[in-house]
């Protein structure tokens, strides 16, 4: 590469490093400023007094380079006023008013999220300013709410992380659409509804990828095939990338040379044709981000000068973080500089070593993905502490069908207008989006998909030290004595990583298992902030709750060795204690829920239960040879959420007595108890709500428990467990076991005494001495464990 294209990636990191520190430190942003502008001054009077041209370059640089990083410290600086006075007026208080949404609604562990900008908002009695950037978080999903809509909202702000785009953090209570989307936005917002419900009635999981590899749209990709294209590391074929870009300018160039336009012509219609998508995919920052690095890509491409695409790289990334200097923290970003850099850098010299054992062809398909897996790898392990193994050859076995389905997809989507094109163009891109999501569902069921890998920065500089040392080993050897011991420490480095990673693959497969207890009774599943109790009664298992996401569900079931749920309760419909539906194992017996809306019912549905029951207290049943019970919530509850929470109690045929109370507040534990359903002391009580501090000390005295469990997550953003709770625990005397500190939890009963495994403690189990008032019982008639009795209606539902 020609060393020229180097010269402005040392202004891009300066420019870089300086907008990052710039936002997260606002206040300094101006001396930041001062100081490169004043560097760059000194640096310009250097390059006019000095008289070598070669000198005289160089002091030109560093002006452009400081100058460079100078500008977005004066944004911050300028923006950093009104962004604090915000903080002022809304940070801690409630919210109100109308917002304009501008980015598109993603699901998270708890619920929903946004962004979007204030338009006419109150915080407690003073107005706040308009323009103010935000997110969003709401419990529920808006219905008909898109880019480009005005909604009404009510709720509580708080300050957002420093660093972050957004100024506050609103937690809506309620959000009601004010406006749609208008003009283009509503054309476009019409054209994606259009696709997607063109993709009705084809086979899943590809119809479901359809509108993800069009126009990014990922609304039909359900949990497992989300699950799958991460582990084959697919995902960025369902967002918006550079590659997208690149083929809709690439189409445009082609049918403009076609048709005989000059070189102008073909950029202003690959530009034209950018700009359109950009606005049918909705104009997000990561989109934007997007179509900037593919015209970078492509326009190097069309002057046929690789390293010309290097400079105009280093350059793009000065004037983005000029314009958005929040975009210098951004995860996304910096995947996208990496991966194109790798493109332009990586790819063609690690094709060369390739080159020496494989077919040329095959050498450049490999050395594409390889180079920005490479890349890219030690950035995504500060949020995913993994290593995808079969990422290479996934993509090179999608990469055929990812254009033919973007393209197919894309022309289906403009067909909006012409149902039964539109109809026959959806056909027909199913076939590649078939393929690719097929390439996923193999990859996941490979053995040893993801090597464990240490998450945040020390997992990033471990992977940078590894990926470093497997680069060298595939780039062409030098001749020199020094690249011959550089090679040499590279094989070491690679030789330990790979005998490290085996040694943490047999640990995780075969020791561990065989390391967890297996005469367990009750398993608290460590599955972060949200719960997740198994209980196993003479090889029947009752789930109560999924946590919030499938793929530690999942993991922890697999540990346990369950591979059927018996009985599914579902206390409630937050995200933390269903979301992680997806992991459950087929078939489900019996499925006993909470109070439901529509759109809870159609998750319920989805689960495929052979049996669908709505909860109501006095429903009773049996698990194995243990017998279950329903206290709450009444035959007349209707309105969903904490309050109305599912409690469960169990005892007998092994299982200590057991009860597992929802995420119920303090009121309703109060009514709860007053209810007189109650039959304490109990053995073991799963703690309401995480331990928070809503809690009714009566109730807690009643229940007197040997043993609680609390389901939470690490360094969770809600103070769980509160020490009301823990305090007030301690006094009874229970001990307690909380996921956060202790991991999984397993609890056992053996010849009348209770005992505690806890996975981050010891290996052994600690008795907690003898249980007053139990005694084993003989076990019950045997019976299926999804019958149940109940006063109120039963609404059935039998799988086909």
């Amino acid at each position: 590469m020609d060393p020229r294209a180097w010269r402005l990636v040392p202004a891009a990191a300066l420019s870089w490093v300086v907008t990052a520190v710039a936002i997260t430190q606002p206040k300094a942003a101006p001396v930041l400023a001062l100081l490169c502008g004043a560097a760059a001054v000194a640096a310009a009077l250097t390059a006019a007094l000095v008289g070598r041209p070669n000198r005289k370059r160089m002091w030109v640089l560093a002006t452009l380079a400081l100058l460079l990083g100078a500008i977005p410290a004066v944004s911050v600086s300028v923006q950093d006023p009104a962004r604090a006075a915000a903080v002022e007026a809304a940070g801690g208080h409630r919210v109100g008013g109308e917002f304009a949404v501008v980015g598109k609604i993603e699901t998270t562990s708890l619920g929903f999220r946004t962004d979007a900008v204030t338009m006419s908002v109150s915080a407690g009695s003073e107005p706040l300013a308009s323009g103010v950037p935000v997110t969003v978080l709401m419990p529920e999903r808006p219905g008909g709410v898109e880019i480009g809509a005005v909604v009404r909202i009510e709720g509580s702000a708080f300050p957002a992380d420093p660093g972050e785009r957004s100024v506050l953090v609103v937690r809506a209570e309620r959000v009601e659409p004010v406006r749609p989307p208008q003009d283009v936005a509503a054309a476009s917002a019409w054209l994606r509804e259009r696709l997607a419900a063109s993709t009705q009635g084809l086979p899943v999981p590809g119809a479901g990828l359809i509108p993800g590899l069009a126009v990014g749209d990922t609304g039909g990709v359900d949990a497992e095939l989300e699950q799958q294209m991460r582990t084959a590391s697919l995902t960025h074929l369902t967002a918006v990338s550079g590659a997208n870009c690149a083929i809709v300018v690439g189409l445009a160039f082609l049918l403009a040379a076609r048709c005989g336009v000059g070189r102008a012509g073909r950029v202003i219609a690959g530009l034209s044709a950018l700009g359109g998508f950009v606005v049918l995919v909705t104009p997000e920052p990561s989109v934007v981000r997007a179509a900037t690095m593919s015209a970078i890509a492509m326009l190097a491409l069309l002057l046929g000068r690789r390293g010309s695409g290097l400079a105009l790289l280093a350059l793009a990334v000065c004037v983005l973080l000029a314009a958005d200097p929040w975009l210098a923290l951004s995860l996304g970003f910096a995947l996208s500089v990496a991966a194109t850099a790798a493109l332009l850098v990586l790819a063609p010299p690690l094709a060369r070593g390739l080159g020496r054992f494989l077919p040329a062809s095959l050498a450049l398909a490999l050395a594409v993905p390889l180079s920005a897996q490479l890349v890219c790898g030690p950035l995504i392990v500060l949020v995913s502490p993994g290593v995808a193994v079969y990422g290479v050859p996934a993509n090179l076995l999608a990469a055929p069908a990812a254009p033919v389905a973007t393209v197919l997809g894309l022309a289906a989507c403009l067909a909006g207008p012409v149902p039964v094109l539109q109809a026959g163009l959806t056909a027909l891109t199913w076939l590649p989006a078939a393929w690719i999501a097929g390439i996923a569902g193999a990859v996941d069921r490979l053995p040893a998909r993801m090597l464990p890998w240490t998450e945040g920065l020390p997992g990033l500089v471990g992977l940078v030290v590894v990926t470093a040392a497997v680069t060298v080993l595939l780039l062409p050897p030098g001749r020199a004595r020094l690249a011959r011991i550089v090679r040499a420490i590279a094989a070491v480095t690679t030789a330990a990583a790979a005998a490290t990673m085996a040694g943490i693959l047999v640990v995780d497969s075969v020791v561990i298992p065989l390391s967890t207890p297996q005469e367990w009774s009750i398993a608290m599943c460590d599955v972060a902030q949200g719960d997740a109790i198994v209980v196993r009664s003479a090889g029947a298992v009752m789930l109560v709750d999924t946590g919030p996401e499938p793929e530690a569900l999942a993991s922890c079931l697999a540990r346990l060795g369950v591979a059927r749920i018996d009985l599914l309760v579902l206390t409630h419909f937050d995200i933390d204690h269903v979301g992680g539906l997806e992991g459950v194992p087929g078939p489900v017996g019996l499925l006993v829920h909470g109070p439901a809306d529509e759109r809870d019912a159609a998750r319920v549905l989805a689960v495929g239960a052979q049996d669908v029951v709505a909860a109501a207290a006095g429903m009773s049943g049996v698990l194995g040879a243990a017998r279950w019970r329903v206290l709450w919530p009444s035959a007349d509850a209707v309105t969903p959420g904490n309050d109305a929470s599912i409690v469960v109690e169990v005892e007998g045929g092994g299982v200590p007595r057991t009860l597992m109370l929802g995420d119920l507040g303090a009121d309703a534990q109060r009514a709860l108890r007053a209810g007189g359903q109650l039959r304490g002391p109990y053995q073991v009580v799963k703690i309401s709500h995480h331990g928070s501090a809503d809690q009714d000390a009566g109730l807690q005295r009643e229940i007197a428990p040997t043993l609680a469990l609390i389901g939470v997550g690490a360094d969770n953003d809600y103070g769980h467990p509160r020490q009301e709770i823990l305090d007030l625990l301690s006094a009874q005397g229970a001990t307690v076991a909380r996921t956060d500190l202790d991991g999984l939890i397993l609890v056992a009963v053996s010849e009348g005494h209770l005992t505690l495994w806890r996975e981050r403690a010891d290996a052994t189990s600690a008795a907690l001495g003898r249980l007053g008032g139990w005694r084993p019982e003989s076990p019950p008639r045997r019976a299926a464990p999804s019958r149940s009795s109940h006063g109120g209606p039963r609404n059935r539902r039998r799988s086909s």
